[in-house]
């Protein structure tokens, strides 16, 4: 069973880095091409949503030198994305409070968003300037500000309505977080949506995380058994 929607954390490039002798912006350069590898192995496995985690709240806290890379990094990825998403049908849109970024990355962000609106194969989710406590309170208030509107009653709130103010308004929940590069916490990602989600942790780095590795998480995903928790019980054949 192919999972409909992977969120990813992206992690280990500087270690990646490190480990070949290179700076911490190299492993930042490989993981962004590599981004297009996974993206097509996706699509070609049948999953229809992919988001990745690419650069959080907590990230500002970096050095200056290696968040303004970062920036940079992201910034040319996505005004070149919308080459890659027009020849791959591909709808992007981006995840998390862009308003913290400078008038030129918003723009190219909203017009990536607009051209690729209509496409309908693979729908990429990048979470840029994204935590989920931040998601969390700032959809907060937008629904009391609809609330003292009189939009709806207290009665109405429910976990549907919550989520319609999310950052993920018409994106199914994940079925399937993958980690990469050996850590294992959510690192304020996807919180409220990844309530019954299945976990995959892997040591593989980003970088070095191809098909290979997305089919094995995959392939752990479909072992699990979705209704009972647990792996699934092999069927008895002398039955």
């Amino acid at each position: 069973m192919v999972p409909n929607h992977v969120a990813i954390i992206l992690d280990g490039n500087g270690r990646w880095a490190k480990s070949k002798g290179m700076p911490r912006n190299y492993g930042h350069t490989m993981g962004a091409k590599n981004v297009e590898v996974v993206c097509k192995a996706a699509h070609d496995m049948g999953i229809r949503y992919l988001t990745l985690y690419a650069f959080s709240t907590e990230n500002w806290n970096r050095p200056a030198g290696e968040v303004n890379a970062l920036m940079t990094l992201l910034d040319s990825y996505l005004k070149n994305c919308q080459r890659t998403a027009k020849k791959n049908n591909m709808r992007v849109r981006v995840i998390g409070d862009i308003s913290r970024l400078n008038e030129k990355f918003q723009k190219n962000i909203r017009d990536l968003e607009a051209a690729s609106a209509d496409y309908t194969g693979l729908n990429l989710q990048i979470a840029i300037n994204y935590g989920s406590r931040d998601e969390m309170i700032r959809a907060m208030h937008r629904l009391l500000k609809d609330y003292d509107a009189g939009s709806f009653t207290a009665e109405e709130l429910n976990e549907a309505k919550f989520a319609s103010y999310l950052d993920t308004a018409d994106i199914p929940d994940p079925d399937l977080l993958i980690r990469t590069s050996g850590e294992l916490r959510l690192s304020n990602y996807l919180l409220w949506q990844l309530a019954y989600s299945e976990f995959y942790f892997t040591d593989t780095p980003w970088p070095d995380f191809k098909e290979k590795e997305l089919k094995q998480a995959v392939e752990a995903y479909s072992a699990r058994d979705r209704r009972y928790g647990g792996i699934k019980e092999k069927e008895d054949t002398n039955v």
